[in-house]
């Protein structure tokens, strides 16, 4: 998920506390406790992005589909994310760690040797959340939008749109994912497999 975490420290929030319509109901979750983390736990599909950067923008557009395992360790302030993307019809895996800033909402992962933050935002109703983030100020600033299940909702998907709206983005400007493109079924089927005998076998 390189794509989606190149994005660096400034927040969103001064905008996300702005006085439009969009905005009116929108907020990072601050603090981060045990209970979100556990509702984060387990998987996710990776709906689509919008960035006001065009070669974040093209990049996104190489993706064809994306879904992710998040694990929380509580003690350690992480999420061990197991991630499936497809790409040029290949399918790429990574194990990498989320590093869990709780008392500011923010969720960081380390790319290139720099630990790139976004704000977490969720609706604990529709089974969606949505990471923010900017890189060198609102000029480049950006959302991905990810949901328990590959298809969401006219409700969900206005959640994202409202959020973009908000920010001055611009629903021309997304670029979903299409879950029919996945390759990594496969795989994940493998993967799964070897963990249930390594359980069996614990």
């Amino acid at each position: 998920m390189a794509l989606l975490w190149a994005l660096a420290v400034l927040s969103l929030l001064p905008l996300l506390e702005a006085q439009s319509p969009e905005c009116a109901n929108l907020t990072a979750v601050a603090p981060i406790t045990n209970a979100t983390l556990d509702w984060l736990a387990g998987k996710w599909f990776y709906i689509g992005s919008a960035f006001r950067n065009p070669e974040y923008n093209e990049s996104a557009r190489a993706i064809q589909a994306v879904f992710f395992y998040f694990e929380p360790r509580h003690a350690e302030d992480k999420l061990i994310v197991r991630d499936y993307q497809t790409i040029a019809d290949k399918c790429i895996y990574n194990l990498s760690t989320i590093n869990i800033y709780r008392q500011n909402g923010t969720m960081s992962k380390i790319e290139s040797d720099r630990e790139h933050f976004a704000d977490l935002l969720l609706n604990k109703h529709l089974r969606t959340f949505m990471l923010a983030a900017s890189w060198n100020g609102t000029k480049n600033m950006g959302v991905s939008f990810y949901a328990d299940k590959p298809e969401v909702t006219q409700e969900q998907k206005k959640e994202f749109l409202d959020v973009i709206k908000c920010i001055g983005i611009q629903e021309s400007e997304v670029t979903y994912s299409d879950e029919k493109k996945d390759v990594c079924g496969p795989l994940e089927k493998q993967h799964e497999e070897e963990r249930k005998k390594e359980t069996e076998a614990s």
